[in-house]
């Protein structure tokens, strides 16, 4: 019964990377089609390959911190039978996919990483109460989801306005050809620090269920999770969300080259750095405040805050919304399962 149980929520768990990479794709891509350097076909595949070879770059932290740093794993395993636990873990999974169709579906820009950690929050709170979770690790969170995106607004806008500076005193037709062509690499920078941030997530919760059956005796993330996580997460990122492609390359302001380009490269030098320091961040939070940030280079008109503040309110439920489905989830789950 455990092993079934465990083999069907890696499976559940590579869902969600594949949801993840669906739907956050428009992180990866949105910028490169808004300027138009690439068709939307193109820039999927450039997205997709970075996102599977980001681990070649990057270290694991950012899974260590999900599988041990959200909840405290080791305290629940001791009170709570390994099949229970199993499922709990796949309620959190349900409340993350269930919150990012729903986003998809209406074209809202989420962070599918928060869905899951509140998915986590969830189950755990209804499964044994909210003393197993862990304040530091939900803390950092909480105050990086407001980080990240300022940091990305920040470095986005000053890039901006340094590029604009520097290119002042040539006519368009030579800028906008050379930054569409360095607009290549930074989207795929992007891409890889999206991937590597990302498919850690699904890699921390599959490496906790594999201690949980007692295929590991230590937390430590086996290979073939490393590709399978950013198999799933570039497979998604290859189907595409378009619906979400729509809003971060359209609505948010009008992007040139140059301003692609500054986009990418301050949300990737952001995602790179949480990851390195193994920080659970929102790429769609890193992004979207880099679309902001360089839109607003042309002045606070240029950037339509009305799209803006519908996404900031949809970034605020995402964690208690994927709490409240993880948590009913488990409920079920339990009757039927346990």
């Amino acid at each position: 019964m455990l092993v079934e149980l465990i083999i069907l929520t890696i499976v559940v768990a590579l869902a969600f990377d594949f949801m993840n990479g669906f739907h956050d794709s428009a992180n990866a891509i949105s910028t490169v089609v808004a300027t138009r350097v690439l068709t939307p076909g193109q820039a999927v595949v450039m997205a997709a390959v970075g996102n599977l070879i980001g681990p070649v770059f990057f270290s694991t932290a950012i899974a260590a911190t999900i599988g041990k740093g959200i909840i405290d794993t080791k305290a629940i395993q001791a009170i709570m039978p390994p099949e229970t636990f199993v499922v709990m873990i796949m309620a959190a999974l349900l409340g993350a996919i269930a919150w990012d169709l729903f986003t998809w579906y209406f074209g809202i820009p989420v962070s599918s990483s928060h869905a899951l950690i509140g998915g986590l929050i969830g189950a755990a709170v209804v499964a044994v109460g909210p003393a197993y979770l862990l304040a530091p690790g939900i803390s950092n969170v909480l105050i990086f989801m407001v980080v990240s995106p300022v940091l990305g607004f920040v470095a986005a806008y000053l890039l901006g306005l340094l590029v604009m500076r520097v290119v002042s005193q040539h006519p368009p037709d030579k800028v906008n050809p050379f930054f569409r062509k360095l607009q290549l690499a930074s989207a795929f920078f992007y891409s890889l620090t999206h991937g590597t941030n990302d498919a850690q997530k699904t890699m921390g919760i599959i490496t906790i269920l594999l201690v949980t059956g007692g295929f590991l005796t230590v937390f430590e993330v086996p290979l073939w999770v490393i590709l399978a996580a950013h198999t799933a997460i570039s497979l998604g990122t290859l189907f595409g969300g378009w619906r979400i492609v729509k809003t971060m390359a359209h609505k948010i302001t009008h992007l040139k080259p140059y301003q692609g380009f500054c986009a990418e490269t301050a949300g990737g030098l952001v995602l790179a750095n949480m990851a390195g320091l193994g920080i659970p961040v929102s790429t769609t939070h890193a992004i979207s405040g880099s679309i902001m940030g360089v839109g607003a280079t042309q002045g606070v008109r240029s950037v339509r805050w009305g799209v803006s503040r519908g996404i900031i309110g949809a970034w605020i439920i995402t964690i208690p919304i994927s709490a409240a489905v993880a948590g009913l989830s488990y409920l079920v789950l339990h009757a039927l399962i346990a």
